[in-house]
């Protein structure tokens, strides 16, 4: 008889309910009201498979729901609070963007998996997972969804998953290893006595042994079996039941039918005392792929934690200016703003501007330079960077969250996310070929045992063995990861991966010259004041020549602009007061404004003449720069660069691909760049989108362009190349457009990055010809008989060794 629960309390387990009918569930077709989550979704479980009898027959309560059900909701739900969100979660307009840590990811299998199973959430905007850094880069409309059921849809399908911290990501990693180096230590020891007292029997060293011993024999090998195929092997079928709930397969699936169809028919022989067992081929085979399991786990943290040990360059705590005296707070306090002190020797805390003193700074871990940069008032200082000498007062221009070093970090997890073409037909041939060795496995056991062949069993554990395609699965991941990790060590960053594959397609190399070629450090050759100056009024409060206040009004007119040129004007002369007002830039063309109400323009000869309406004059023949006051040219600038000192290398390494230089600059300028570098085709005088419409109609012409730049104007052009490298020296909008950047400013990193793209691409056309070529080279083996499950073990084994070593050469 069924008993009685007492109202209030929770109708599953009788303790009270204190919430009430947040719980509710309908049984037996009457709503009751569970305690928490926990027992909701027992009770459900059990009203979903026929089984509510339970309710009218028991006679006790059943025991409380899995209450780490509960307190894991209850825990997950606090992640949506926008404080905690504050420190991790990074606003993508009217999106969010999360990077996680992911435990329990052990191939490329499931990193498909968690992508596939997240876009099933309405609300996943893009989800994308670096295998080899364990980590999950997902976008997300927050409106929808919240953080919470992302995490709570990652622990469902088995991967415990928490926002990436580095001391955390570093602790799950130790975490990971010290079990893979207890299953594996479990799995070598236990395999040494096994296989001690199968070679015994193998090549009878104890003598006559009778069928006794031999059984005696086998039961203590079964004893010393079953905890490397429950404990050690566990990660393999953890791995492949989450596939198969997810209705798919991967590669530990054959792996799990294979040990556990081994274990089953030594159990049963172990039982009947007849047939044969084969419990050290199960312990061969389990230590073997563990070692591999273990090694590739190793390399791929390796390959990440050059990137991840950059963070470990920021201080925690920071000296912030209190309004009377130094302060020390926690870096991730700061806030745009905020005055900090870095003493020499100190590592500063947090991006900023220079507003006091003169040192010089490390900033290798940025661009791979180990040459100290000098720093001075004004000028911009990084996170991590080491400050060498004098102290230094900053101003803080962002929060830690989106530092210079953060933002490479995180602009690294979506490189992953963007995989080459060669990449995704990887990855769906691994899954293809998974299915394939099932169906080939089935249709060997058929054939032998038609055969009545005695072995069949055993020839078929063989096949799924020897021809599991784990190394066909590491093949792209793990080369592009190491080929990340190395550029990202010399001062490179690339934005998406499948750019270094793109790279090998380019026929075409084009240069912007100013700040590319050249230094970009500006200066004024010679300048000259036209006739229409004596009619310009100066302040009637100035008693200065009139040359002066014309210097004057092109320093504040170039005040505000971003271009390389600007600098080269000097600072705004304060003798002068200028009310700047309709300031607008005109990109790569010039600046239009009104100083004191006095319409002005500035800029390029072509944008100077095209606003005013004037023709060109001999006078200022060569001129690159021009200011006009009410429509009246008044000054003509001749603005000077220097070729940098390794370009000339570089570009005579390029010598296989069509180079070119298209500029804003004066003609003239432009080829006497052109020339000193042996480049045949140089455009001067070019526009946006005079630019743009020249690499339109070189791609209708079946070219493939790679396009170096760096100011606001190559924007567009960058957006537009097949692939973009923007130089160390360009302007946030030319990074933001760019597919490779490049932290160090000179243009060596671009060869580095030429060189870097055709050893991935070889790397990774090695490890699939090598991983392809392994698998139809063992299969006649195994599918004849002549492989045994040990052999086949081993042989897989050594071939995912292989693949990931050969990618890790990359990092030489």
């Amino acid at each position: 008889m069924s008993i009685v629960i007492q109202e209030g309390g929770c109708f599953h387990c009788g303790l009270p309910n204190t919430e009430g009918d947040a719980y509710p569930v309908t049984i037996v077709g009457q709503v009751h009201y569970m305690c928490c989550p926990g027992c909701q979704a027992v009770a459900s479980a059990i009203v979903d498979n026929g089984l509510e009898s339970y309710y009218e027959f028991r006679t006790e309560p059943a025991a409380r729901g899995d209450a780490a059900l509960d307190n894991t909701m209850a825990k997950l739900q606090v992640y949506d609070e926008p404080e905690l969100q504050e420190e991790f979660v990074f606003d993508q307009g009217v999106h969010k963007q999360i990077q996680l840590t992911v435990e329990g990811i052990t191939c490329a299998a499931c990193g498909w998996l968690i992508e596939k199973q997240l876009a099933k959430l309405q609300g996943i905007r893009q989800v994308s997972v670096n295998v080899s850094a364990r980590r999950a880069l997902i976008t997300w409309d927050n409106d929808i969804l919240k953080l919470s059921g992302i995490l709570g849809r990652m622990k469902s399908i088995g991967y415990e998953s928490l926002p990436f911290q580095t001391d955390r990501h570093e602790a799950s990693y130790q975490k990971e290893q010290k079990s893979y180096l207890k299953k594996v230590g479990l799995a070598g020891i236990m395999t040494m006595q096994v296989m001690m007292l199968a070679m015994g029997q193998y090549f009878d060293v104890f003598g006559n042994i009778d069928q006794e011993m031999v059984q005696f024999f086998n039961a203590i090998c079964l004893l010393l079996t079953t905890p490397v195929v429950l404990y050690s092997g566990s990660v393999f079928y953890v791995s492949a039941l989450k596939a198969l709930q997810a209705k798919t397969v991967n590669m530990d699936v054959p792996v799990s039918i294979a040990i556990i169809a081994t274990y089953i028919a030594g159990v049963l022989a172990v039982n009947k005392s007849t047939g044969e067992v084969y419990f050290e081929s199960i312990c061969m085979f389990i230590f073997f792929l563990l070692i591999s399991r273990f090694l590739e786990h190793r390399s791929r943290h390796r390959a990440s934690e050059i990137s991840s040990n950059m963070l470990k360059l920021i201080p925690v705590t920071a000296m912030r200016w209190a309004g009377d005296a130094w302060q020390s707070v926690l870096a991730k306090q700061l806030v745009t703003g905020d005055k900090v002190l870095v003493k020499a020797g100190e590592n500063i805390p947090i991006d900023g501007v220079v507003l006091e003193g003169q040192s010089t700074v490390d900033e290798s871990m940025l661009t791979g330079e180990f040459e100290p940069v000098r720093k001075g008032i004004h000028d911009r200082v990084f996170a991590g960077a080491l400050n060498q000498q004098g102290s230094l007062s900053i101003e803080v221009t962002s929060s830690l969250k989106y530092a210079m070093m953060n933002q490479i970090l995180r602009l690294q997890e979506v490189a992953m996310s963007s995989k080459p073409k060669v990449a995704l037909i990887a990855d769906k041939l691994s899954r293809y070929f998974v299915t394939i060795v099932l169906i080939i496995s089935a249709l060997t056991y058929w054939y032998w045992w038609s055969q009545d062949d005695p072995h069949a069993f055993w020839i078929t554990i063989s096949v799924l063995v020897a021809t599991c395609p784990c190394a066909l699965g590491l093949a792209t991941p793990s080369a592009l990861t190491c080929a990340m990790a190395k550029l990202n060590k010399v001062g490179i960053l690339l934005k998406r991966a499948d750019a270094l594959e793109q790279v090998t397609y380019a026929t075409d190399i084009i240069f912007d010259k100013t700040g590319t070629l050249t230094r970009g450090e500006f200066s004024i050759s010679k300048h000259q004041f036209t006739s229409n100056s004596a009619r310009i009024d100066t302040p009637a409060t100035q008693d200065l020549p009139i040359e002066t206040y014309l210097s004057a009004l092109a320093q504040v007119l170039e005040s505000r602009s971003e271009h390389p040129i600007a600098k080269a004007y000097g600072e705004i002369d304060t003798r002068f007061k200028f009310d700047l007002s309709e300031y607008v830039v005109e990109i790569g063309r010039g600046i239009r404004a009104k100083v004191n109400n006095v319409s002005c323009v500035m800029g390029s000869k072509k944008f100077v003449l095209h606003e005013t309406q004037q023709k060109d004059d001999a006078d200022w023949a060569g001129a690159n720069v021009l200011m006009a006051v009410n429509s009246q040219v008044v000054a003509a600038f001749w603005v000077t660069d220097t070729i940098k000192e390794d370009v000339a290398e570089v570009i005579d390494s390029l010598h296989e691909y069509d180079l070119s230089i298209l500029s804003g600059d004066d003609q003239g300028n432009v080829e006497m760049v052109a020339n000193q570098l042996h480049i045949d085709t140089a455009m001067g005088g070019c526009t946006p989108e005079a630019k743009l419409d020249y690499i339109q109609k070189q791609q209708a012409n079946h070219k493939s362009i790679l396009m170096l730049g760096d100011g606001i104007n190559d924007a567009p052009v960058l957006a537009a190349a097949d692939v973009s490298i923007a130089v160390g020296n360009a302007s946030d909008l030319a990074k933001n457009a760019a597919d490779v950047v490049l932290l160090n400013p000179k243009l060596t990193s671009l060869s580095d990055v030429v060189t870097m793209a055709h050893r991935t691409k070889r790397k990774i056309k090695q490890n699939i010809a090598w991983a392809l070529s392994y698998n139809l080279l063992v299969l006649p083996f195994a599918v004849s008989g002549v492989l045994t499950p040990w052999q086949a073990a081993l042989g897989m084994s050594l071939s995912s060794v292989i693949v990931v070593y050969n990618s890790t050469r990359l990092m030489r």
